[in-house]
């Protein structure tokens, strides 16, 4: 079997001969014209032919009878490739072809499989037949038809054996022809499959084949379309070692991949590397350096450029002033701009169209619109009309600043200079759209079509995103419906702006539907949609359908991105699946992905959530072993981590780090901080923390406010937490329920009844609604000061709010009422507890005996006694006094009798227990 294929023949069996084998049949006086292989025919490959032509041609030499051998055997060859051909597309390959071919053509001559592969469109066949011929004639093929063979390969862009092919080239000490090397390379290109068009050329360097110079400019120019400098840089070292002379352009090109990537250090280098070469930059050299630099920022260097290259003697033209101007004014270094710009009018007769349109967006940038249409009219006074690409600069500036208003001014002045064209439109229906003046918008819309133009799908794209993202759905949803899929026919984005605003607003089904209708449209979902889908689901608890939205998207072969992992990943930890959480993290290495500072990140925010904060400290360290470099995101989340496993002291060397590293701590970092060492009593070095904070700027939130509330409150320094309190008010910020609890909380453990009475009722004056944990937490402070009757008021007014007490407020309560004498509500409400579900615990149940008893109520006390050792709840020693002396005084001897044996037990046991 041939590579694969179905033929009796096997590629790397092939011990093919290149040397020592006679490819023509030869007299002693050289080749009989029979035998004369047809290149021999052309003139610029035979002088002897080219001579006895001439002499054709001038009437001195009658070879009519050569002349006829020549067409005759030009003919039979053309006739017998075509036979050939025919034989090779009738069917698959097998003996039967074998011996059609061999009646054709028993011995194929080079000239005959050089012109059937020149036919051929199908790899497969053209192996068959290439092996066919070299094992029928015993002859080694020459480099004209492994050049042929390797076209074929190119032509149909198969290169599925070409690795091989170019091994046996290889070894038989040729390679492939420039035409051919260029050509396989294009076939790459042209398929976008630029990675393989570089794997193709390091596969010729391992088999030692030279590439031509060509078939390396030609992918480097590509590789430079898709921002790949570190390949470009291996290719062109490679050239360089192949000994081909590189030129200012590819250094040029090189140059400019490096620095629109913001790599400054590796163009610089380069640049030195070229200078070092002898070789001068040009003028397009320059440009390329001022305008990609100054796009990385690095705004004194473009400036050092732009006179450097005056001072090599090399005039600025008008690319160098224009890419000059728009980088300082993208670094808003206006009057620089401006100064620069007037040296370029200086003397100048005609304006450059190109400079005064950068500096109309520079002005319109700055918000310096006077400026900008002063430049319009000086423009038009130097007899230039104003393009179309001023005006849309100018636009695209008002809508920036959100004048509609002046831009819809502009719109309707710029006809006097230029037409509006899509862009201008597309420019104002998204100005109108995110400022949500939809019916002006329509309206636009619609006057485009009186000028000749249409909406095309970006229009469309535009008026939809906007509008999903103003929330106005019912008119994106219209906008869609409406379109007229015979001239607009919606795109991916179309249904993936649709499909991810009615997302986020609930409208899931709806979403789904429209993702349905995509795939009707026989449109791809890229990751981006199915992100969305899976993102909405999980928002709306329903996470079962986003796990089948990812056996979806797996199932029709698309293939995820690092960011779909990663919100996948989060919305599951959120839906609190951990261990799924874990195996998505395990699953990015799967998919061939490496976890980047947000993947782990979102784990270890995750495990902390799940409890298991105590795992971030080994993941953290993993991340820093591996080289990444945390954000603030990343430090944020670890500093929480380690504060909630209680180790503070780590998460404020971290703090201190992040300082160190040039990252600002945010009032998330501070606010973990400050809490951390709030819950360990280490309330100074909060409150420093705290005033560190505010020193620099950092906008506190009533979070980190509540924490130290909370703090003070807890170790009594309840002063602290009135100032605190006070402050935070004073900010303007208001409290919320938990730091109003926090302060009741403290006010009525210190016992302070009044102040945290007058507490509650600031706190309801200022609209923050009590909640459940209110309630408990003031009828707990007031039963324990044995305040019951109040602490009923409030449970009370706690029932008519529609709240729910939890089980400790049930318990305080009705211990509280039996502790009063109020034995029948706490036996009314000790019934509601149970037949609610409530599990009393036995402080409230031997509270409750108690009462009853007292209440002459024993047989019932009895009873509730009898269940609650049912329960395995523990029965204190008064409870049994008490209730025996009740069952005495009832006559209740047999239940006393019991009583009394179960008091005498437990008299036992601490007698037990107090010896031991």
């Amino acid at each position: 079997m041939f590579l694969g294929l179905r033929s009796q023949y096997d590629l790397k069996k092939r011990t093919p001969v290149f040397s020592n084998c006679k490819r023509f049949s030869v007299s002693n006086n050289g080749y009989s014209d029979v035998d004369r292989p047809v290149s021999s025919f052309i003139p610029e490959r035979n002088p002897e032919f080219s001579s006895r032509l001439e002499n054709v041609q001038n009437g001195v030499d009658n070879t009519h009878g050569w002349s006829e051998a020549f067409s005759r055997k030009l003919e039979g060859v053309r006739q017998t490739v075509d036979n050939v051909c025919k034989i090779l597309q009738s069917g698959p390959w097998g003996p039967s072809m074998e011996i059609a071919l061999s009646k054709c053509d028993e011995n194929p001559s080079t000239e005959l499989v050089t012109g059937v592969l020149r036919r051929l469109e199908n790899v497969n066949a053209a192996l068959n037949y290439f092996q066919w011929a070299e094992k029928t004639t015993r002859r080694a093929h020459c480099p004209e038809a492994y050049n042929s063979l390797l076209m074929v390969m190119a032509r149909t862009r198969n290169y599925e054996y070409l690795e091989q092919i170019l091994e046996e080239i290889s070894l038989a000490g040729f390679g492939p022809s420039n035409t051919v090397s260029i050509e396989l390379v294009a076939g790459c290109v042209k398929k976008r499959k630029l990675k393989e068009a570089f794997d193709l050329i390091q596969t010729m360097r391992k088999f030692k084949i030279r590439p031509a110079f060509s078939a390396y400019t030609t992918v480097i120019g590509a590789l430079s379309a898709v921002q790949e400098p570190d390949l470009m840089l291996t290719l062109f070292y490679q050239m360089q070692e192949l000994g081909y002379e590189v030129n200012v352009h590819l250094f040029t090109t090189v140059i400019r991949a490096f620095a629109r990537e913001g790599r400054v250090d590796a163009a610089l280098s380069l640049l030195d590397e070229m200078k070092s070469n002898a070789f001068d930059a040009d003028i397009v050299l320059y440009n390329v350096c001022i305008d990609c630099f100054g796009k990385a920022g690095k705004v004194d260097m473009a400036w050092k450029f732009f006179h450097e290259l005056k001072a090599h003697g090399i005039l600025p033209d008008d690319v160098t002033y224009t890419s000059m101007i728009g980088v300082l004014c993208k670094a808003n270094r206006l009057n620089e701009a401006v100064d620069l710009f007037e040296q370029l009018e200086f003397n100048r007769t005609v304006p450059c169209a190109y400079a005064y349109n950068t500096m109309i967006m520079g002005y319109g940038s700055a918000g310096k619109f006077d400026e900008a249409y002063s430049l319009l009219e000086r423009q038009r006074q130097k007899g230039s009309i104003p393009s179309v690409i001023a005006y849309n600069s100018l636009l695209t500036c008002l809508g920036k600043k959100q004048r509609v208003d002046e831009a819809l001014r502009i719109f309707q002045e710029m006809r006097k200079d230029a037409a509006p064209n899509l862009s201008t439109y597309n420019i104002l229906i998204d100005m109108l759209c995110r400022t949500r003046k939809l019916d002006v918008a329509l309206e636009i819309r619609d006057t485009m079509k009186e000028v000749g133009l249409f909406p095309n799908v970006l229009t469309v794209n535009i008026m939809i995103d906007r509008l999903c993202k103003a929330q106005q759905l019912d008119e994106a949803c219209s906008i869609f419906e409406a379109m007229d899929h015979k001239v607009c026919r919606p795109n991916e984005i179309t249904f993936c702006s649709l499909i991810d605003g009615l997302g986020r607003q609930g409208r899931v089904d709806d979403a789904y539907r429209l993702y349905e209708q995509m795939l009707d449209f026989d449109l791809t979902p890229t990751a981006i949609v199915y992100t969305s889908l899976i993102r909405n689901f999980f928002r709306c608890g329903r996470k079962e359908d986003g796990h089948k939205i990812y056996k979806e998207m797996v199932r029709r072969g698309t293939s995820p991105d690092l960011t779909f992992f990663n919100t996948y990943m989060d919305c599951v930890f959120k839906a609190g699946e951990t261990e799924k959480g874990r195996s998505l993290f395990e699953e990015i290495k799967t998919w061939g992905f490496t976890p980047d500072v947000r993947s782990y990140s979102i784990l270890i925010h995750g495990l902390i959530k799940a409890g298991c904060a105590r795992e971030t400290y080994e993941l953290f360290y993993a991340m820093k072993e591996q080289g990444y470099v945390l954000d603030t995101f990343a430090y944020n989340t670890v500093i929480d981590g380690f504060c909630k496993s209680g180790k503070v002291n780590k998460a404020y060397q971290l703090l201190e780090e992040m300082k160190v590293k040039g990252l600002e701590p945010t009032v998330v970092t501070y606010g973990s901080v400050i809490d951390g060492l709030a819950k360990i009593d280490r309330l100074d070095e909060a409150y420093m923390l705290f005033e560190e904070a505010k020193s620099k700027g950092v906008p506190l939130n009533v979070v980190i406010y509540s924490s130290l509330v909370d703090g003070f409150g807890k170790v009594g320094r309840i002063d602290e937490s009135y100032l605190i309190m006070e402050e935070l008010m004073q900010k303007g910020l208001s409290p919320n329920v938990y730091t109003w609890n926090c302060l009741l909380d403290a006010l009525l453990k210190a016992e302070e009844l009044d102040e945290a009475l007058v507490c509650f009722k600031s706190m309801k004056e200022l609209k923050c609604t009590p909640n459940t944990f209110t309630y408990s937490i003031i009828i707990n402070g007031l039963c324990r000061v044995r305040k019951f009757n109040k602490a009923f008021v409030f449970w009370q007014e706690m029932q008519k709010e529609g709240l729910k007490p939890n089980m400790i407020t049930y318990t305080t309560m009705i211990s509280g009422l039996a502790k009063a004498g109020n034995v029948s509500e706490a036996d009314k409400l000790f019934q509601k507890f149970q037949a609610k579900g409530g599990k009393p615990d036995s402080a409230c149940y031997n509270t409750m005996i108690e009462g009853l008893s007292i209440a002459n109520r024993a047989m019932e006390a009895y009873e509730l006694f009898e269940e609650t050792r049912l329960r395995g709840c523990n029965i204190y020693t008064k409870t049994c006094v008490i209730l025996l002396d009740a069952l005495h005084k009832a006559e209740c001897l047999e239940q006393a009798a019991i009583v009394g044996a179960i008091l005498r037990e437990i008299a036992k046991s601490q007698h037990a227990s107090r010896s031991l």
